[in-house]
């Protein structure tokens, strides 16, 4: 749905095209002249104004170049039926996006709306993608996994995915939260549109507010020209807000307003800008928790909180594990152009025990991690090097209470160097690893000793 502003004094003419625009889903405004078009522009910040060149005071020529001296992401079409192509190519050059020469049909006339729709989109997805992560897989049937849990979670993707209720993604941070809300937007009537994602916790919230609801040129110092945000490039799309528990109280309210009233203002301006937008927001901390402690708003929880979609971690569904390393060592192998590699038994069932903390993210960061330093053909318990899990019969029990793979690693290599007299290529030899990749691993962790100080 776009925001569609007629500027037509012929009453009938105007009825028309605003009768067959809202039924083409757009909230459009009818006005019969430019100076009640300019009191609607500076209030309203619209997608498309459609205007007619001849309009009684000032022309739609004057009103298209006040229009976008003040808002350039405004899309202006422009109706003439008097003169001439002259009239037409004086317009587009001040800024009109192109032009329809009366008598039209409604048809040419929706095709022209659709063609200023499809470009504004085209841009917001441009500047979208110059400041975000990489691209993820969004079809249900490229999602990895064969647990019965993660095949629920699918099942209930599909029946959210037609409707355009607010969903709530809950489970540990890297279970693949951003997977399923992009998947979501893919097999919905929005997956044509923007799927913009906004992760809360990793910007400071001042820069968020911007990051968001976008800035006006001179907001803030810096602010050397107006720059649209996330909401506005999601219009007609989906708006992805990972990590939302993060989110402080202000902006809460700001969101919140989107969702109830669709509209927001940049920061630094006021004129309101009314959206189409259906959000999705993640979090991987208790919501009500924070709600009885004051610190999230109550009626923002119950608003986006409509569907919970709750994602358990790797460790609690054992049987995507194999699929998820055998699609990672597939992928790595592409990357590196390495031929494809295979996992031995012993390494697999080291896998299959590790208890994946960092979920699905730390599986994909030790495939790749193997396949990088891997020298053989097949993946080995030295290439993965984990030391948490119960590897085989004759191997002990390791401690559960490192936070992730990496301290894990860094520990075996320590160990390793201190039974072995931190002699590297003994220590090496040991974990069942090449010099050079030892080497590499000593380097990486920042490894010290004084004797290899005192050989330099």
């Amino acid at each position: 749905m776009a925001h569609v502003l007629i500027v037509e004094d012929d009453t009938n003419l105007g009825q028309v095209i605003f009768q067959e625009l809202k039924n083409h889903f757009h909230d459009v405004e009818l006005v019969n002249d430019a100076e009640a078009a300019l009191a609607r522009v500076n209030k309203y910040i619209y997608d498309v104004i459609l205007t007619d060149i001849k309009l009684p005071g000032i022309d739609g020529l004057e009103l298209l170049k006040k229009v976008k001296a003040n808002n350039p992401t405004t899309q202006v079409l422009v109706m003439t039926g008097y003169a001439s192509v002259d009239t037409a190519v004086v317009a587009m050059k001040n800024g009109a996006h192109d032009f329809i020469q009366k008598p039209f049909s409604l048809h040419e006339l929706v095709q022209k709306i659709d063609d200023v729709l499809d470009l504004k989109r085209m841009k917001n997805e441009i500047d979208y993608l110059r400041h975000t992560q990489q691209d993820i897989i969004y079809r249900t049937s490229d999602i990895i996994g064969e647990s019965a849990s993660l095949l629920r979670v699918l099942s209930m993707v599909e029946k959210v995915a037609s409707a355009d209720s607010t969903l709530l993604i809950t489970g540990e941070t890297g279970v693949g939260k951003g997977l399923i809300a992009g998947a979501i937007h893919h097999n919905s009537p929005r997956a044509r549109n923007n799927f913009v994602q906004v992760n809360c916790a990793s910007l400071p919230q001042n820069i968020l507010e911007s990051e968001l609801f976008g800035h006006e040129k001179g907001a803030f110092t810096g602010a050397i020209k107006m720059r649209i945000g996330r909401v506005e490039q999601a219009n007609m799309g989906t708006l992805f807000l990972d990590e939302i528990g993060d989110m402080d109280l202000t902006l809460q309210a700001k969101i919140l307003r989107v969702l109830e009233d669709r509209e927001f203002e940049r920061l630094g301006g006021n004129r309101t800008i009314k959206v189409d937008v259906r959000i999705i927001a993640a979090t991987n901390q208790d919501l009500f928790q924070l709600v009885q402690k004051g610190a999230f708003r109550e009626d923002l929880y119950y608003r986006i909180n409509v569907v919970n979609i709750h994602i358990q971690p790797i460790r609690q569904r054992k049987k995507d594990i194999e699929p998820l390393v055998r699609y990672f060592i597939k992928k790595y192998c592409g990357e590196f152009n390495k031929p494809i590699m295979d996992i031995d038994q012993r390494a697999l069932d080291t896998l299959l025990n590790y208890d994946w903390r960092g979920n699905v993210r730390e599986i994909r960061n030790c495939i790749e991690r193997a396949i990088l330093l891997a020298e053989g053909k097949t993946i080995t318990v030295g290439d993965i090097a984990i030391s948490n899990t119960r590897e085989t019969e004759d191997i002990e029990e390791e401690p559960s209470d490192l936070s992730s793979l990496a301290m894990n690693e860094k520990e075996m290599l320590l160990n390793a160097l201190r039974n072995n007299d931190w002699i590297q290529k003994d220590a090496a030899k040991s974990l069942g690893i090449s010099k050079r990749v030892m080497h590499y691993k000593i380097k990486k962790y920042e490894i010290t000793h004084p004797r290899w100080i005192k050989n330099r």
